[in-house]
């Protein structure tokens, strides 16, 4: 039994996995995009996530965190500054992404993609407002459309019987 161990194992002792997860994050941290193996991506989510946390923080204390959690400060100090310039500042979470691309040729291990995300989050309330601005234009033109549709063929009609007036006119005038 594990008592009191928090994490998955990943199939090594606990040293080799904690130098695993440190050196996974650094990788994603410096590239913002790594490959890498589902559970092992999924184990250093939360590592990554505190990390940004802290830089929101941004005190020395939340710095000193991250330097001991990282190993790296010039890498520690670029973080704190993507912070600073605004990067990830109305996202309350998730600074992470996984994409899965399947089992791997050799082994079968599930492969996945993580990386940073640095689109600008939008609350749930301002993507509803805008996508009832969105429709709503889209309704009133079907209804312009219908209307006009309709229109089309009652003038047809009523050009047909000015033509047919026409013509027997013509023929009066000609007898």
């Amino acid at each position: 039994m594990r008592h009191n161990y928090k994490g998955r194992k990943l199939g090594t002792d606990w040293s080799h996995t904690q130098a695993m997860k440190k050196s996974l994050v650094r990788a994603l941290f410096e590239n913002d995009r790594i490959k890498t193996i589902d559970v092992r991506a999924k184990e250093i989510r939360g590592d990554v996530d505190r990390i940004i946390t802290w830089a929101k923080r941004g005190d020395l204390h939340s710095r000193r965190l991250a330097i001991a959690k990282l190993g790296d400060k010039d890498l520690v100090r670029e973080i704190f500054e993507k912070v600073e310039q605004g990067m990830w500042k109305d996202r309350p979470g998730g600074y992470t992404r996984i994409m899965k691309l399947g089992p791997r040729k050799g082994d079968g291990a599930p492969m996945v993609i993580m990386e940073l995300v640095t689109e600008p989050c939008v609350p749930k309330a301002k993507r509803a407002a805008a996508k009832a601005e969105a429709a709503a234009p889209k309704v009133e033109e079907k209804a312009e459309e219908t209307v006009e549709t309709v229109a089309d063929p009652a003038e047809e009609v009523a050009e047909e019987a000015n033509a047919e007036a026409v013509e027997e006119a013509e023929e009066k005038k000609a007898e």
